[in-house]
């Protein structure tokens, strides 16, 4: 009787996993490596096609504002569902990932310190890539320049950051862990999942995110923290997003897309 509790017991565990990821990152991933194949079998170099990130939703400036709010707001119930999957009898799922203001000062200095690793061989990585015709062009946003421009920008790399390090680290770790699996094996998945759900960027966004998912992933099992590996991705994506914004703004037709 035992052994059958478990075995439903682990039955459930992976039948919760695969609800979360389908609900989030992990039909992304399916749907970034169809797009991927599609891309393959087009006549033009994966170098000479483009993706863009951030898209406007509405030709009407207010009701773009009000698309891309809604669109971040919603893409975060996933991680809603999470904390409250995780969440357990004293103790919340805030504590068991790390994700709270216990130590902000070594978390905001870890941040930093993960940003500065990743980010600039992450920017080499996709030159080279592109050069070599094995990465797409990616443009950030393809936003236009309003007052509200920014701010969305900013609040759209805090749902990546939170959606990504959230589940894929901090939820998948401690589900993998449950069913027994072993440090690196947790990492390698996690890494390979991370990789997975930008293979639309091409293969060389692809190898950079699963370098980037064992650092993160290293790190987490080191710190037990998720919060540095959320302030990390968020500066990542605020200067990539707005960066690209402000260029766009500053030097038209200086960039890809502007």
């Amino acid at each position: 009787m035992e052994q059958w509790n478990t075995q439903q017991q682990r039955a459930r565990t992976w039948l919760e996993i695969s609800i979360v990821l389908a609900l989030s990152l992990g039909s992304s991933a399916i749907y970034s490596i169809v797009s991927l194949i599609r891309k393959l079998t087009t006549p033009e170099a994966l170098n000479a096609q483009k993706t863009v990130i951030n898209q406007p939703l509405s030709d009407q400036p207010i009701f773009d504002l009000v698309y891309q709010l809604l669109g971040i707001a919603f893409g975060l119930v996933p991680v809603v569902l999470v904390f409250w999957l995780l969440a357990k009898p004293g103790q919340s799922a805030f504590t068991q990932l790390g994700f709270n203001f216990k130590e902000p000062g070594k978390d905001l200095l870890r941040g930093f310190g993960l940003a500065a690793v990743i980010g600039i061989p992450g920017l080499a990585l996709y030159l080279v890539g592109h050069a070599l015709g094995i990465t797409v062009t990616i443009v950030p946003t393809a936003l236009d320049t309003y007052w509200w421009t920014i701010p969305v920008l900013v609040l759209a790399a805090l749902r990546a950051a939170l959606v990504e390090e959230l589940i894929v680290v901090g939820y998948l770790f401690t589900r993998l862990r449950e069913l027994g699996w072993h440090t690196w094996q947790i990492i390698t998945a996690s890494a390979l999942l991370r990789g997975s759900y930008h293979l639309y960027q091409g293969f060389g966004p692809f190898i950079g995110n699963v370098v980037m998912g064992v650092v993160f992933g290293y790190a987490y099992q080191r710190w037990g923290r998720t919060m540095p590996l959320v302030i990390a991705h968020w500066i990542l994506d605020i200067v990539s997003f707005t960066g690209y914004a402000a260029m766009k703004a500053l030097v038209p037709g200086f960039l890809p897309g502007t």
